[in-house]
């Protein structure tokens, strides 16, 4: 790997602005982005088709296509979240990309890192304790019974879901209900990733609804009295982190909301740092377009300003032969009828994407056990839609199995196109959310249960009814049951209730069973890492 020093200056990073983390990481100051004198780049977006449980490789294809574009004679940099130690302990590992296109240092970068998800997690369990101490000393107008704001964690733990605090009598606080988010859902993980600066991050913080007093009345986080002090604890996180892929290519990995319960981008400042400092800005939004997708446009990049000028879609024969009715222990078997079957998935993707008005390209990933009639099925099709498409081998091949999809993405960039976002904020919250359940996901309509419709009426009560909308919806179908594959018809999305994310700037909608602290599968990850004698670690893929 190049010292972190090279990898700044490829980008014309100037040493003033870099603070190192060691040898092969560091962060840089967002004051470097008034240092940049060249005009900012196309920004790519790179998603995909509704996943099987291991996941397309949307990330191993993000990297791959930067490193191909690189071998293609552009300047290209990445533009990437940083995993959560929840999932990398449970079921998926880690979330670096893979092979011959990852981000190194890998095994850092899934754990600690620079500390980024540690310092979110310490300013939002210091409001947590702070609600709790004023509720304890009587200091609040706030409603023990109507307290919002949860604790976090950088862990899948169900059991922390639903708790009680305040037990064991007199002095120990107040007793009321309350539970625990993963750090990647929670709003100070928004904030963070949709703040611009120091300034925007405070206001941010003092905006987040907490609470309500015994009248109804919002109580906000700047009321507590500890955002100066979250402020602080967050100084250092809000400046993005810089590392490179295993070819050298630059990487920005900042901010890590999941996409299925959260918006499921990186920060606006490390897109900001990659768009001002490359041609071409790879970056990817969390799980399939439905989702990721589509709070890219709609939440990020309303909230920053962007314009991506493509899309690359992420498919794998696999995926679509589960789609194709296959089941998970047959996916190896090859099955030119299942992928078939399964482009019903790819084709309500492209026909989410196409809302935006975008170029589309489709990635094929390519595995081991894929054959080329089956390839071939997928390439037929988008032919007959008139969708760009290539087959990428980037865990093998790395950027050099990714440069026709660059070439590709290069040309289909070049066309301007204005942004279009999914609806204008002045709609009603009831029929934002019908918009993307009926666009995006196929659905037929949208139930809202009371406690949903009540929340939607309270947001409208404080003057937040007009904010966007964030989906907490299923990863595993384009419906909110889990085990609809393919283009599921004839359904309704049951948004079961709504929370206020006033600090982040938009309503979340909960529908089916979605939770916001994930649990470990019976065989986590965890249990297969260790450290060696030499002292390095194992078992993190």
């Amino acid at each position: 790997m190049k010292p972190i020093h090279e990898v700044a200056r490829d980008l014309d990073i100037a040493d003033e602005f870099l603070e190192p983390y060691g040898r092969d990481k560091a962060k840089v100051r967002i004051e470097a982005l008034g240092a940049f004198r060249r005009p900012p780049g196309k920004l790519i977006l790179v998603s995909a088709i509704t996943p099987t449980p291991a996941g397309e490789g949307k990330t191993t294809m993000s990297i791959g296509l930067a490193q191909g574009l690189r071998r293609a004679g552009k300047r290209s940099a990445l533009a990437l979240r940083q995993p959560s130690m929840g999932p990398v302990f449970g079921r998926k590992g880690g979330a670096t990309g893979g092979g011959a296109s990852r981000l190194e240092p890998s095994n850092a970068i899934n754990l600690q890192f620079t500390g980024d998800f540690h310092a979110i997690t310490a300013a939002h369990n210091l409001l947590a304790a702070a609600i709790d101490n004023r509720l304890h000393f009587g200091d609040t107008a706030l409603d023990p019974r109507q307290v919002l704001w949860k604790r976090a964690l950088d862990m899948n733990d169900r059991a922390l879901r639903k708790i009680v605090v305040g037990l064991g009598g007199a002095g120990q606080g107040v007793p009321r209900e309350s539970g625990f988010d993963i750090t990647a859902a929670s709003e100070i993980m928004a904030v963070l990733c949709l703040a611009d600066s120091p300034s925007d991050l405070r206001a941010r913080l003092d905006r987040i609804l907490v609470g309500y007093d015994r009248n109804g009345g919002a109580v906000r986080a700047g009321e507590i009295g500890v955002n100066g002090a979250l402020s602080a604890i967050l100084n250092e996180a809000l400046h993005p982190n810089l590392v490179q892929s295993r070819e050298g290519t630059p990487a920005f990995v900042h901010g890590g909301p999941f996409a299925n319960i959260a918006h499921g981008c990186n920060s606006i400042l490390a897109t900001r740092m990659a768009l001002a400092s490359a041609d071409y800005a790879v970056t990817e939004a969390g799980f399939a377009f439905d989702l990721g997708g589509e709070k890219f446009f709609d939440l990020k990049c309303r909230a920053a300003g962007l314009n991506p000028a493509a899309i690359v879609l992420v498919a794998t024969v696999r995926a679509l032969k589960m789609h194709g009715g296959t089941a998970l222990d047959d996916l190896k078997t090859p099955s030119p009828a299942a992928v078939e079957r399964g482009l019903e998935n790819l084709a309500a993707h492209l026909d989410g994407a196409a809302h935006f008005g975008k170029p589309t390209l489709v990635a094929v990933n390519k595995f081991t056990t894929d054959t080329d009639d089956e390839m071939s099925v997928i390439h037929k099709y988008c032919d007959s839609r008139n969708v760009p498409s290539s087959t990428a081998d980037v865990f093998t091949q790395g950027g050099e199995g990714a440069v026709e999809l660059a070439r590709l993405t290069a040309a289909a960039a070049a066309r301007e196109t204005p942004y279009a976002p999914l609806y204008p904020l002045e709609w009603s919250a009831e029929r934002k959310i019908e918009r993307i359940a009926t666009a995006m996901y196929g659905a037929d309509g949208v139930s809202f249960l009371p406690a949903a419709e009540s929340k939607l009426k309270k947001a409208r009560k404080l003057g937040l009814g007009g904010l966007p909308i964030c989906m907490a919806k299923t990863q595993d179908s384009l419906s909110d049951n889990p085990k609809l594959r393919g283009r599921p018809r004839g359904f309704t999305i049951t948004v079961r209730d709504v929370e206020i994310a006033a600090g982040a700037g938009f309503l979340v909608a909960l529908t089916g069973e979605i939770v916001r602290m994930p649990g470990l599968p019976l065989r986590p990850a965890a249990e297969r890492i260790d450290v060696d004698e030499a002292g390095a670690i194992v078992g993190l893929s």
